[in-house]
């Protein structure tokens, strides 16, 4: 099965769940809604990038960073090619 790791900058407390843009270090910067409070900013992330990946919520999982705004995430069942194609729309 294909699968895929991104590096991210997350951005909590925003006004609005958006994809921002890439970073000059290579990290993808996304801002969620949600508060960094018992993990919400981390579930409103991977719900966010399953929506805008159009894949199943529990195929993406973040592997780093948990408590950091800096955080890789892996993608489930798409490419890395796939995966950038789609978040760079």
């Amino acid at each position: 099965m294909k699968s895929c790791v991104v590096d991210l900058r997350v951005v909590p407390n925003a006004s609005k769940d958006e994809i921002v843009g890439w970073m000059d270090d290579g990290r993808l910067k996304v801002k969620v809604h949600a508060v960094p409070e018992g993990g919400r900013a981390n579930r409103a992330l991977a719900e966010f990038l399953a929506k805008a990946l159009g894949i199943p919520k529990k195929a993406v999982t973040i592997e780093t960073g948990t408590t950091s705004r800096e955080k890789t995430v892996r993608i489930e069942g798409l490419s890395i090619e796939e995966a950038l194609d789609i978040l760079k729309r």
